[in-house]
């Protein structure tokens, strides 16, 4: 894999296309020290960004929480969004906008520093290995907790709180796994560390956990509604990890992950059954409507 300051073309940086290898960060930015810093995650399907007004609007409310103050609007965001992977020349693949504090400022306040937005895209398959997506993909349960939502700005996509989600994937990985079940501060199931969660009873019926610590995924929301159209009940709780050997099914959802079957849970086992495989070609089918559209 060709790593991403080595890589070709353009990317959207302050209102202008600047070449890849010419976009430069300061190492003493106050995003960098700080996790001043907000970004998005977006998926492209021939040639066009799935849900893009939805996934701008968030990088705007995840700014303002953040007490950043964005230099552009919506529309110009969505604009730029467009026009860089048409520069690009990307047709499946993925969107990056960030957003950070400059250097400007090198303590805790960052009052007086410039907010900097770029937009990267890329060529990018499956995030999971497409065999796995197949069988099913297989989690520890991690050892860091979700933060209390009265810590944290936990409804962002912010930087700073994905560095427990690193830690976690790493030692799953270490362990032979591909990814982490993350608790939240109750000790309650919460997310995967980049996609949220979902498990169906020998009924099918689904049951998620409430994002009320975690990030309400704009794909979790997708497929609730997809579900729902099917007369699938969807059960939005508070569930706790001596429930795992009670359902027979799981899957992720996210921008990257799409639908993406569980095979296990530490010692707990799922099978991959229709339902979770008739969700998964009902989301693609989606995107590809969307698409066309």
């Amino acid at each position: 894999m060709i790593p991403y300051d080595k890589r070709t073309g353009k990317i959207w940086y302050n209102g202008e296309f600047v070449d890849w290898s010419d976009v430069k960060v300061h190492v003493l930015s106050h995003g960098l020290h700080y996790a001043s810093c907000v970004f998005e995650g977006e998926r492209v399907y021939d040639g066009n960004i799935f849900k893009l007004e939805e996934h701008t609007s968030r990088l705007f409310y995840s700014a303002k929480r953040m007490g950043i103050v964005m230099p552009y609007s919506e529309d110009e965001i969505n604009i730029a969004s467009k026009k860089i992977i048409s520069t690009q020349k990307v047709e499946n693949g993925y969107v990056r906008p960030v957003v950070w504090r400059g250097s400007e400022m090198m303590a805790i306040s960052a009052q007086q520093t410039k907010t900097h937005v770029a937009i990267a895209t890329w060529e990018w398959g499956s995030y999971f290995d497409p065999k796995l997506k197949v069988e099913g993909i297989k989690l520890n349960i991690s050892n860091w907790r979700r933060p209390a939502p009265n810590t944290i700005p936990w409804d962002t996509k912010a930087s700073g709180l994905y560095m427990i989600c690193t830690l976690s994937k790493h030692e799953a990985e270490r362990q032979g796994y591909a990814d982490s079940l993350m608790l939240d501060h109750e000790d309650n199931i919460a997310e995967a560390t980049g996609a949220n969660i979902f498990f169906k009873d020998k009924n099918g019926e689904l049951h998620t956990p409430i994002p009320d610590s975690f990030l309400d995924g704009i794909t979790r929301r997708t497929v609730i509604q997809i579900a729902k159209s099917k007369n699938i009940k969807v059960h939005e709780r508070k569930i706790k990890p001596d429930e795992l050997k009670n359902f027979v099914g799981c899957f992720l959802t996210g921008t990257a992950a799409e639908v993406t079957p569980v095979s296990c849970i530490a010692e707990n086992q799922f099978k991959v059954c229709e339902l979770i495989i008739d969700l998964n070609e009902s989301y693609q089918d989606l995107v590809k409507k969307k698409k066309a559209a």
